[in-house]
C-alpha cells in the first residue's frame, strides 16, 4: 500500500514538473532531469561556477571543468585517464570524450594493459552534437569541432575542425576585443 502512495506521489510530481517545464521552456526531460538540478550537479563534481550537467551525463574518473560550460544530455566524460574541460565551453548533446582505451587489451586476450593518456579541452571550445574525442587528444582553445567527427589528432588553438577523421579545416579569427 505504500509502495502505491508513494508511486502516486511521484507521478503526480513528475507530470506537474513536465507541464511546468513545458509551459515555460517548451520541452520535456527525462525523468531524472526533473529531480536532479543541472548546476547542483556541477556543484556536487567540484566543476567551475556555472557550469550546468545533464543528469543523462555519464562522468567516470579524474574530471574537471572550468567555468560556466554547458554539458548536454547523452554525455560521456570519462576521466579514466584524467580530462580537463576549460570554461566557457560547449559540450553538445551525444559527446563521447574519453581517456583510456582498451583496444591493445582486448586484442592481445588481456596479456596488455588498458592504455591511458589525459586528453584536454581548451577554453571557449564548441564541441558539436555526437563527436567521439579519442584518449590523449588536445583540442586547442576556441576551436570548433563539427557534428558527428571522430577526433584523434590534436587540433590547434581557434580552428574549425570537423570530418572522421577529424581534421583543421580553417582558422577562426577571434574578435575577443568585440563589446
Amino acid at each position: 500500500m505504500i509502495k502505491k502512495i508513494f508511486f502516486y506521489f511521484l507521478k503526480r510530481f513528475w507530470l506537474g514538473k513536465q507541464v511546468e517545464i513545458n509551459n515555460k521552456f517548451c520541452r520535456t526531460l527525462p525523468f531524472g532531469d526533473y529531480i536532479v538540478d543541472r548546476w547542483e550537479k556541477s556543484k556536487t563534481l567540484g566543476f567551475g561556477s556555472g557550469t550546468s550537467v545533464y543528469d543523462s551525463c555519464l562522468v567516470l574518473g579524474d574530471v574537471s571543468v572550468g567555468k560556466d560550460t554547458w554539458i548536454g544530455p547523452y554525455t560521456i566524460l570519462d576521466g579514466s585517464g584524467g580530462l580537463r574541460i576549460g570554461s566557457n565551453c560547449t559540450i553538445s548533446a551525444g559527446v563521447q570524450i574519453y581517456s583510456h582505451d582498451t583496444v591493445e587489451k582486448t586484442i592481445s586476450g588481456g596479456l596488455k594493459s588498458i592504455e591511458y593518456s589525459e586528453t584536454y579541452i581548451g577554453d571557449r571550445c564548441y564541441i558539436g552534437p555526437n563527436v567521439v574525442i579519442s584518449k590523449g587528444v588536445t583540442i586547442g582553445q576556441g576551436s570548433i569541432i563539427g557534428a558527428n567527427s571522430f577526433v584523434i589528432n590534436d587540433i590547434p588553438n581557434d580552428t574549425k575542425a570537423f570530418g572522421t577523421p577529424c581534421r583543421p579545416m580553417s582558422t577562426i579569427k577571434n574578435d575577443s576585443d568585440i563589446e
